[in-house]
């Protein structure tokens, strides 16, 4: 362009003088001054201009039509990589909210700039309010703060969190970037408690088998001791308190085994109509066999329906009831068994007018090894085992137990099953 200038000027300096050349040649420098300032401005306003908008290209003759060619390539391109990134990020994102760990970006000042759903719920957070705030401020637990402060995190570290609810979890710091870390966080709350009933489950077996053993341990050295002094009938007395100890223990392993075949959630191996009025009658029989007589023994089948299920399975957690309820009521006691079909729902019921139970103690009846008496319960040979059978296969069988007793008036177990398990 300057050169287009200079040639003009020459021009007109050869056919009017020097001063009308020197006129033409300031002028047209000023032209071509504002043309380059005007395209600046064009520039400027198309770059100041927000994205989304889509402002069109300014055009242009010459050299800035390239320029502006050039700009809008190069941003065209920068505008393409930044969707791909925050298409990647948006993509880690939505992975990260399926993930069952917490995630936490931190800033080196451990202000959150990030955190998915499953770490709003470790740490009670949520996103929009606390974005930004420091999460020492919400998570105030000493070790906690602690391990955020520290330089050097090779090791997890497992604590409980106090809010929203009580929690033990487990988190790790790992380096992200120069300026952020990424804080990963694990509840644990269930494995620990697994791990607790684990332990407890293994000290109740190791005591409850102590006790037989050492008495049939006991009876038997004694026994062996006294073979030459003991008559036949303290021979047999001794023999038989051992059996008996025997058959305690001999009961309780085939509780377990049944217990932890129940516990494994495996489909029920064979599941047919039983014929239900049948199987209580057999009950009944062995709650009698139990009783020796000192009971009165009802049954009361109000309906002769079928019941889709394990017949072996069923049968044990009834008898279960049933002799649960002879052991627990004194002699001359009352013990009702029925049967009946009440709206969408069929129920197996026993009740009982003996001793009764607590209310403190009905939520955990079902557990493995609780007894409201450990004397009483030794004394009549239980387990503590039984009521967690019986809530094993009622649930199997997509039914409920029902526990109504009060102390000194008898107890009431029901197992309920809905309507849709009966066979006609």
């Amino acid at each position: 362009m300057l050169a287009l200038i200079a040639i003009l000027a020459v021009a007109v300096g050869v056919f009017f003088g020097l001063v009308p050349a020197l006129i033409t040649f300031s002028v047209a420098l000023m032209l071509a001054g504002a043309y380059h300032v005007n395209n600046l401005f064009k520039l400027v306003r198309w770059l100041r201009t927000p994205v989304e908008e889509a402002a069109p290209l300014p055009r242009a003759f010459g050299m800035w039509d390239y320029v502006f060619a050039d700009v809008n390539r190069r941003a065209r391109t920068a505008s393409h990589h930044q969707e791909r990134l925050s298409a990647a990020l948006e993509r880690f994102r939505e992975a990260s909210q399926a993930m069952p760990h917490g995630l936490m970006f931190l800033s080196n000042s451990n202000t959150i700039e990030w955190v998915n759903r499953q770490g709003e719920q470790h740490f009670g957070l949520d996103r929009a309010r606390d974005q930004g705030t420091p999460v020492t401020n919400i998570v105030r637990q000493p070790d906690f703060v602690r391990y955020l402060q520290q330089e050097q995190h090779d090791a997890p570290l497992t604590f409980t969190a106090s809010r929203p609810i009580g929690r033990t979890l487990m988190v790790h710091v790992v380096p992200f970037s120069e300026d952020m870390r990424l804080l990963m966080s694990e509840d644990i709350t269930q494995g620990e408690r697994l791990e607790a009933m684990r332990r407890d489950f293994v000290a109740n077996v190791s005591h409850e088998m102590r006790t037989p053993l050492t008495v049939v341990s006991g009876f038997l050295e004694t026994v062996i001791d006294g073979l030459d002094d003991l008559g036949k009938e303290d021979i047999r007395h001794y023999l038989g308190l051992a059996s008996e100890q025997a058959g305690r223990m001999q009961r309780l392993i085939q509780d377990l085994l049944t217990l932890s075949a129940l516990e494994t959630g495996a489909p029920m191996q064979l599941e047919e109509p039983v014929d239900v009025v049948q199987l209580l009658e057999e009950v009944q029989q062995e709650a009698e066999v139990v009783s020796a007589g000192r009971h009165v023994i009802e049954l009361d089948c109000a309906s002769d329906a079928r019941l889709l299920g394990n017949a072996k399975e069923l049968y044990s957690a009834f008898a279960n009831l049933a002799i649960n309820a002879v052991r627990y009521t004194p002699t001359g006691g009352h013990i009702r068994i029925g049967w009946r079909q009440r709206g969408s729902v069929v129920e197996y019921s026993v009740a009982d007018d003996g001793i009764g139970i607590a209310p403190e103690h009905i939520p955990r009846l079902t557990e493995r090894f609780y007894r409201v008496d450990r004397g009483r319960s030794r004394e009549t040979g239980g387990t503590g085992l039984g009521l967690a059978i019986v809530k094993h296969v009622v649930s199997r069988h997509q039914g409920d137990l029902l526990i109504d007793s009060q102390p000194g008036q008898g107890s009431r177990f029901t197992a309920c099953f809905p309507a849709r398990r009966l066979v006609s």
